[in-house]
């Protein structure tokens, strides 16, 4: 699998057979994650009397490029942000990547923000249809990824962020032991090694 330009909490980077885990990355069932939001590195092995593998690393936020760490979140630019707390009425999620403003997806020049932005999701703006059947905790849970679009520059409670299209949604679904749900349609994950299922707003993948 090729490596990602851009990597947040949890994305699976490659096999442990194949690279060293460095700064900013765990292994997990023999496979390295990323531990923080940041750039995807390779580099040679700094010793490679105990191992030749490249070592994989991830740059932090503050590491980026000064106009990276300064770029704000605009109306309808998209973002990759994280679920923070569940509420009846909105899910409350922090803004970890934002893309150009005319960008159609998140890609290479996205930006790592330096500092989360506070945002919400509404309910009425997590799906297009039906609207008065939308639950928050049917459609999210706390710790997932999900790539989102801004709609408003919002108040004190953040900036307002839509799922209600179909390439939005969750991307990144954890269980409760910490295993990566696997999209099986627009409105479920299931566990691979359990079969349980939980339902979700899925992202629609590119």
């Amino acid at each position: 699998m090729a490596l990602p330009t851009l990597a947040l909490p949890g994305t699976l980077l490659g096999p442990a057979t194949r690279y060293a885990p460095g700064p900013g990355t765990h292994v997990h069932d023999s496979s390295i994650y990323a531990s923080i939001a940041g750039t995807v590195a390779s580099s040679p092995s700094p010793n490679p009397t105990i191992t030749k593998l490249p070592l994989l690393s991830i740059s932090r936020p503050g590491d980026a490029s000064p106009s990276s760490a300064n770029v704000l979140p605009e109306v309808d630019a998209q973002v990759l942000a994280r679920i923070t707390r569940l509420g009846a009425r909105f899910a409350s999620a922090e803004i970890l990547v934002i893309a150009p403003s005319n960008a159609t997806s998140i890609s290479a020049d996205a930006a790592v923000c330096s500092t989360p932005f506070t945002a919400q999701i509404r309910r009425e703006d997590i799906r297009a249809t039906e609207k008065d059947k939308v639950t928050v905790q049917d459609s999210f849970r706390v710790g997932d990824l999900i790539r989102a679009v801004v709609i408003s520059l919002g108040d004190q409670g953040g900036y307002y962020l839509s799922t209600a299209k179909n390439e939005l949604g969750v991307v990144v679904a954890r269980g409760e032991g910490g295993e990566v749900l696997v999209p099986v349609s627009w409105r479920e994950v299931r566990d691979l090694r359990t079969g349980r299922r939980e339902a979700r707003k899925v992202a629609k993948p590119f």
